[in-house]
Protein backbone atom coordinates (compact mmCIF):
# COMPACT_ATOMS: atom_id res chain seq x y z
CA UNK A 1 0.00 0.00 0.00
CA UNK A 2 1.70 3.10 -0.61
CA UNK A 3 1.98 5.95 2.14
CA UNK A 4 -1.61 7.80 2.97
CA UNK A 5 -1.51 11.14 3.49
CA UNK A 6 -3.48 12.50 6.31
CA UNK A 7 -5.22 16.35 6.04
CA UNK A 8 -7.98 18.06 6.88
CA UNK A 9 -11.17 17.44 4.38
CA UNK A 10 -12.18 19.86 1.78
CA UNK A 11 -15.49 19.63 0.09
CA UNK A 12 -14.30 17.71 -3.15
CA UNK A 13 -14.01 14.94 -0.20
CA UNK A 14 -18.01 14.69 0.39
CA UNK A 15 -18.40 12.02 -2.32
CA UNK A 16 -15.99 9.67 -0.79
CA UNK A 17 -17.19 10.25 3.02
CA UNK A 18 -20.93 9.64 1.94
CA UNK A 19 -20.01 6.67 0.60
CA UNK A 20 -17.53 5.55 3.59
CA UNK A 21 -20.80 6.95 5.78
CA UNK A 22 -23.50 5.04 3.70
CA UNK A 23 -21.61 1.60 3.50
CA UNK A 24 -20.96 1.61 7.26
CA UNK A 25 -25.11 2.42 7.80
CA UNK A 26 -26.04 -0.24 5.30
CA UNK A 27 -23.29 -2.66 6.25
CA UNK A 28 -22.06 -2.67 9.94
CA UNK A 29 -23.37 -0.98 13.75
CA UNK A 30 -20.72 1.24 13.59
CA UNK A 31 -23.53 4.54 12.65
CA UNK A 32 -26.38 5.29 14.81
CA UNK A 33 -28.25 5.87 11.85
CA UNK A 34 -30.20 3.04 10.30
CA UNK A 35 -30.67 5.23 6.47
CA UNK A 36 -28.38 6.11 3.90
CA UNK A 37 -27.98 10.05 3.67
CA UNK A 38 -27.75 12.17 0.72
CA UNK A 39 -25.07 14.78 -0.53
CA UNK A 40 -26.92 17.63 1.22
CA UNK A 41 -26.87 15.54 4.56
CA UNK A 42 -22.75 15.48 4.39
CA UNK A 43 -22.91 19.31 3.14
CA UNK A 44 -24.80 20.28 6.00
CA UNK A 45 -22.22 18.10 8.14
CA UNK A 46 -19.37 19.77 6.78
CA UNK A 47 -20.70 23.25 6.86
CA UNK A 48 -21.62 22.83 10.81
CA UNK A 49 -18.55 21.35 11.67
CA UNK A 50 -16.60 23.87 9.58
CA UNK A 51 -18.78 26.81 11.54
CA UNK A 52 -17.66 25.10 15.38
CA UNK A 53 -14.21 24.68 14.45
CA UNK A 54 -14.30 20.78 14.64
CA UNK A 55 -11.71 19.21 12.57
CA UNK A 56 -12.50 16.81 9.59
CA UNK A 57 -10.09 15.05 8.56
CA UNK A 58 -9.15 12.49 5.83
CA UNK A 59 -6.40 9.72 4.81
CA UNK A 60 -6.04 9.66 1.10
CA UNK A 61 -3.88 7.10 -1.00
CA UNK A 62 -2.73 8.16 -4.16
CA UNK A 63 -5.40 10.97 -4.06
CA UNK A 64 -8.23 8.94 -3.32
CA UNK A 65 -10.27 9.64 0.36
CA UNK A 66 -10.18 6.45 2.26
CA UNK A 67 -11.24 7.32 5.51
CA UNK A 68 -12.23 10.33 8.40
CA UNK A 69 -12.53 11.06 11.37
CA UNK A 70 -13.99 13.72 13.14
CA UNK A 71 -14.93 15.12 17.02
CA UNK A 72 -17.50 17.59 17.93
CA UNK A 73 -19.33 18.30 21.75
CA UNK A 74 -19.79 15.76 23.29
CA UNK A 75 -23.24 17.31 25.41
CA UNK A 76 -24.32 20.83 25.73
CA UNK A 77 -23.82 21.16 29.04
CA UNK A 78 -20.92 23.28 30.00
CA UNK A 79 -19.09 20.65 32.64
CA UNK A 80 -18.58 18.57 29.20
CA UNK A 81 -16.92 21.65 27.45
CA UNK A 82 -13.62 19.76 27.26
CA UNK A 83 -15.01 16.58 26.44
CA UNK A 84 -15.12 15.72 22.55
CA UNK A 85 -17.38 12.70 20.69
CA UNK A 86 -15.39 11.54 17.78
CA UNK A 87 -15.76 9.21 15.20
CA UNK A 88 -13.13 7.08 12.96
CA UNK A 89 -14.95 5.50 9.87
CA UNK A 90 -12.02 3.77 7.14
CA UNK A 91 -13.48 2.44 3.48
CA UNK A 92 -14.06 -1.45 3.62
CA UNK A 93 -11.45 -2.16 0.97
CA UNK A 94 -8.94 -0.05 3.18
CA UNK A 95 -9.80 -1.80 6.70
CA UNK A 96 -7.21 -3.49 8.78
CA UNK A 97 -3.95 -1.73 7.32
CA UNK A 98 -3.73 0.89 9.83
CA UNK A 99 -5.10 3.93 8.37
CA UNK A 100 -7.61 3.85 11.60
CA UNK A 101 -4.93 4.39 14.20
CA UNK A 102 -3.39 7.04 11.92
CA UNK A 103 -6.75 8.56 11.73
CA UNK A 104 -7.36 8.47 15.58
CA UNK A 105 -3.94 9.48 16.33
CA UNK A 106 -4.09 12.42 14.18
CA UNK A 107 -7.47 13.55 15.76
CA UNK A 108 -6.28 13.37 19.23
CA UNK A 109 -3.45 15.76 18.10
CA UNK A 110 -5.97 18.00 17.19
CA UNK A 111 -8.36 17.74 20.18
CA UNK A 112 -5.14 17.97 22.42
CA UNK A 113 -3.90 21.17 19.74
CA UNK A 114 -7.43 22.97 21.18
CA UNK A 115 -7.36 22.12 24.46
CA UNK A 116 -9.90 19.17 24.81
CA UNK A 117 -9.13 16.48 27.68
CA UNK A 118 -11.16 13.77 27.05
CA UNK A 119 -12.47 11.93 24.28
CA UNK A 120 -15.51 9.90 24.04
CA UNK A 121 -16.11 6.96 21.74
CA UNK A 122 -19.51 5.52 21.68
CA UNK A 123 -18.90 2.09 20.21
CA UNK A 124 -21.82 -1.24 19.47
CA UNK A 125 -20.69 -3.43 21.43
CA UNK A 126 -19.72 -5.98 18.63
CA UNK A 127 -17.79 -3.34 16.83
CA UNK A 128 -14.48 -5.48 17.36
CA UNK A 129 -12.39 -3.95 15.44
CA UNK A 130 -13.11 -0.41 16.85
CA UNK A 131 -13.08 -1.01 20.14
CA UNK A 132 -9.44 -3.01 19.72
CA UNK A 133 -8.69 -0.35 18.08
CA UNK A 134 -9.24 2.19 21.04
CA UNK A 135 -7.89 -0.04 23.17
CA UNK A 136 -4.64 0.03 21.06
CA UNK A 137 -4.95 3.69 21.74
CA UNK A 138 -5.68 3.71 26.01
CA UNK A 139 -9.38 4.44 25.92
CA UNK A 140 -10.92 2.01 28.15
CA UNK A 141 -14.93 1.38 28.65
CA UNK A 142 -16.46 3.81 30.87
CA UNK A 143 -19.59 2.68 30.49
CA UNK A 144 -22.47 0.25 28.89
CA UNK A 145 -25.80 1.50 27.54
CA UNK A 146 -27.34 -2.14 27.65
CA UNK A 147 -30.89 -1.32 27.11
CA UNK A 148 -32.94 1.67 26.08
CA UNK A 149 -36.20 2.65 26.70
CA UNK A 150 -38.82 4.98 24.22
CA UNK A 151 -41.58 6.39 26.10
Amino acid sequence: MPDPILRPAVEDDLIAILDIYNHAVLNTTAIWNSAPVDLADRQAWFLGRQQANFPILVATIEGCCVGFATFGAFRPHEGFRLTVEHSVYVAAHAQRQGLGSLLLTALEREAQAVGKHVMVACIEAQNSASIELHKKHGFRQSGALSSCLIV
